[in-house]
C-alpha cells in the first residue's frame, strides 16, 4: 500500500487512459469468455443436431462462425486499443518518475550524491524505472486480463456443471502453493539483484571516465577481473532467479494437464449418462484452460510485480531523500539581512566531517575576507584546502560554526542566490560535448560574443580557441578530451570570469598551464576584476605570493595567516613550503 500511495500522484495524471485501458481489456476478456459458448452451439446444433434430430444446421453454422470471426476481429481491435493506452499511462507515469528522480539527485548535496554513489543513482534513473513501467503495465495489464479470465471463467464453468467446479477446486491449491513458494524464495533476490546491477554501473562508469589511466598503467586485466567478478555475481542472481521461476510452469503444466483429464473423464460420463452435450465438454475444457492460464500469466505477473516493487522502494528512496540543502530562518522565522557588504567572507569556529568517513577533515577555522580582497589558501595535499573553500557555495554543511557570506550564514540563503553571487572554477575543470561558445556561455547563457571574447581573452584562452578549426564554434569531446588540460581549465576560467560572480574562488585551477600564463591571468584578473573578490587555492608559492593575504592550513587548522612577507618571517610551515619549492627548483 505504502508503494501504491508513493505511484498514485504520477498515474493520477494518466488516470483516463488508465481507465481507458481496463475497459477496453473488460472488453477484450468478455468476448473471450463468450466464445467458447458459441463454439459449444456450433458442436452441439450445427454438427451434432442435438435438438434437430441428428441432423446437422449448416446455416447456424456459417451464422455463428460468421459471428464469431466478427467477435474476434472486435476482440483484437480491443486489444490493440488496451495495449496502447496501457503503455500510454506506464510511459507517461514513469517519464514523470524519472524526471522528478532526475531533479531530485540535481539538488542533493555532495555528501547525499556520494552516500548513494554514481553507479547506484545511474541504475535508479535506468533500470530501476524500466522495472516501475513494467510493473505499472502488468498491473493494469496482466492482472486484470488474470483475476477476470479466473472470476469469469469459473463462472461461465460452473454454469455449464457445477461437477466441473470440484475440479478448479481440487487445481487451485496446487497452483497458489507453487506460486507462493516461488515467489517467496525469489522476492528478496530481486533487490539484490537491483545491488549487483549498481556494482555493475559503477565499474562501467568508472573504467569508462578513468580509461587514460587504466592504459597508462597497464590495468586492462585487472579491471577485466573486476568487471567479470561482478558481472558474475549479476548472472549468478539472474541465475537463482531463473531457476526458480523455472520451476513454476512444469508444475503448473502438470496441474493444468491433470485438471483437464478430469474435466474429460466427468464430461465422458455426463455425455454418455446424456446430462451433457460433447459440444459444453468441449467449452468446459476451454474454460478450464483459460482458467488455469490465467492462473500461469499471474505468477510470471507477480515476479514482475514483485522486481517492480523492490525498484520502486529504491527509487522512492532517492525521491523521498530531502535535500540536505535547506534554508535556515532565525528562530522568530524571520530570514537574516545582508550587512550592505559585497563580497565579504567570515569563517566563525568551523569544523567540518565528511559523513562517510567520520573523520574531521577541519577544526576550528576562523578567518576573514575583505570586499575586493584577493585571499589565497595554501597548505600541504589533504590539509582541507578544498573542502574548505567547498563550505562557501554550501556544497557541503559545516558541522560546527558559521560560514557568512556578505555578513550571512550561508544556510540562510537560497541556494539558487548564495551560488549566483558565489562562483567556483574547481579543481577538475569539467567541459560538456558542445561547442567552446556553450562551455563557456554556461556561466551566463544571456551574454553577448563580446562578453564571452572579453572573458576568454582575460582568461587567456582566446588565442588558442581562435586557432581551432572553427572557432569558438568547435565542439568539444565528451569531458573535453579533444583538449589538453590547460586548454579545458583556461575555457572553465573564462566561464566563471563571464558569470562574474561578487566572490571568485579558484580551487588550484591554474595547475595545468605554466607559470608565465599563470602570471598573465592574474595581472587580467587584478585589472578587470578588481572589484571582484578572489579566493585562490593553490600548491604553488608562485601562485599566490602576490596575494593581500595568504592563509596556511596545516592537518586542517589555521597555522598562520598574512601576506607573504609577513609570513616568511612568521611562519615556519610557510618556510617550510617555500624553501620544499625553491629547492626543487634549483634541481630542476
Amino acid at each position: 500500500m505504502i508503494l501504491l500511495r508513493f505511484l498514485f500522484p504520477y498515474l493520477k495524471k494518466y488516470w483516463h487512459t488508465g481507465l481507458l485501458a481496463i475497459l477496453f481489456l473488460v472488453a477484450e476478456i468478455v468476448i473471450d469468455l463468450y466464445q467458447p459458448r458459441m463454439m459449444a452451439l456450433i458442436v452441439n446444433e450445427g454438427i451434432l443436431g442435438l435438438s434437430n434430430s441428428g441432423i446437422p444446421d449448416l446455416h447456424l453454422i456459417i451464422t455463428t462462425g460468421t459471428k464469431m470471426l466478427a467477435l474476434v476481429l472486435v476482440c483484437g481491435l480491443c486489444g490493440l486499443l488496451s495495449a496502447v493506452f496501457t503503455n500510454i499511462t506506464g510511459q507517461g507515469s514513469t517519464n514523470e518518475i524519472r524526471k522528478r528522480c532526475f531533479d531530485r539527485i540535481m539538488h542533493f548535496s555532495f555528501d547525499q550524491t556520494d552516500n548513494f554513489s554514481t553507479g547506484s543513482l545511474i541504475t535508479r534513473v535506468t533500470n530501476d524505472v524500466t522495472q516501475i513501467q513494467r510493473f505499472i503495465t502488468q498491473m493494469i495489464r496482466g492482472l486484470t486480463r488474470c483475476v477476470m479470465f479466473f472470476i469469469g471463467g469459473t463462472a461461465a464453468l460452473l454454469t455449464l456443471d457445477t461437477s466441473f467446479g470440484v475440479i478448479v477446486a481440487c487445481a487451485l491449491p496446487l497452483i497458489l502453493l507453487d506460486i507462493i513458494f516461488v515467489l517467496w524464495r525469489t522476492n528478496p533476490l530481486f533487490t539484490v539483484l537491483q545491488e549487483s546491477l549498481d556494482r555493475l554501473n559503477g565499474i562501467i562508469q568508472e573504467d569508462v571516465a578513468g580509461i587514460r589511466v587504466v592504459k597508462a598503467f597497464i590495468q586492462e586485466k585487472r579491471e577485466e577481473q573486476r568487471f567479470d567478478e561482478a558481472n558474475l555475481h549479476l548472472v549468478d542472481t539472474q541465475f537463482n532467479v531463473q531457476m526458480l521461476l523455472a520451476c513454476l510452469r512444469p508444475v503448473m503444466n502438470i496441474v493444468l494437464n491433470l485438471a483437464v483429464v478430469g474435466i474429460i473423464y466427468v464430461g465422458s460420463v455426463q455425455v454418455q449418462a446424456g446430462d451433457l452435450a460433447p459440444g459444453t465438454v468441449m467449452a468446459a475444457i476451454t474454460y478450464l484452460s483459460q482458467i488455469l492460464v490465467g492462473m500461469m500469466m499471474l505468477a510470471m505477473i507477480f515476479q514482475t510485480i514483485s522486481r517492480g516493487m523492490a525498484s520502486t522502494r529504491r527509487v522512492q528512496a532517492v525521491i523521498e531523500t530531502e535535500s540536505e540543502i535547506r534554508r535556515e530562518a532565525n528562530r522568530d522565522g524571520s530570514l537574516p539581512q545582508e550587512d550592505g557588504s559585497r563580497g565579504t567572507v567570515r569563517f566563525e569556529n568551523v569544523s567540518f566531517v565528511y559523513h562517510d568517513t567520520g573523520s574531521e577533515i577541519l577544526h576550528d577555522i576562523s578567518f576573514s575576507v575583505a570586499s575586493g580582497e584577493t585571499f589565497a589558501i595554501i597548505g600541504s595535499t589533504g590539509c582541507g584546502k578544498t573542502s574548505l573553500v567547498s563550505l562557501i557555495p554550501r556544497f557541503y554543511d559545516a558541522a560546527e560554526g558559521r560560514v557568512l557570506v556578505d555578513g550571512v550564514d550561508v544556510r540562510a540563503y537560497d541556494p539558487t542566490v548564495l551560488r549566483e553571487k558565489v562562483t567556483v572554477c574547481l579543481q577538475k575543470s569539467e567541459l560538456f560535448s558542445t561547442t567552446i561558445r556553450d562551455n563557456i556561455l554556461l556561466g551566463r547563457p544571456d551574454a553577448t560574443e563580446d562578453a564571452v571574447r572579453a572573458a576568454a581573452a582575460s582568461a587567456q584562452a582566446d588565442a588558442f580557441i581562435l586557432q581551432q578549426p572553427e572557432g569558438y564554434d568547435t565542439p568539444v569531446a565528451e569531458r573535453g578530451m579533444s583538449l589538453s588540460g590547460g586548454q579545458r581549465q583556461r575555457i572553465a576560467i573564462a566561464r566563471v570570469l563571464l558569470k562574474r560572480g561578487e566572490i571568485l574562488i579558484f580551487d588550484d585551477s591554474t595547475s595545468a598551464l605554466d607559470l608565465k600564463t599563470e602570471a598573465e591571468l592574474y595581472a587580467a584578473l587584478d585589472r578587470d576584476y578588481a572589484d571582484v573578490t578572489r579566493i585562490i587555492i593553490a600548491q604553488r608559492i608562485a601562485s599566490v605570493r602576490n596575494a593581500d593575504r595568504i592563509l596556511v592550513l596545516d592537518r586542517g587548522t589555521v597555522a598562520a595567516l598574512g601576506s607573504h612577507d609577513e609570513l616568511m618571517a612568521s611562519s615556519q610551515v610557510y618556510r617550510d613550503i617555500y624553501d620544499s619549492q625553491l629547492r626543487e627548483e634549483v634541481s630542476a
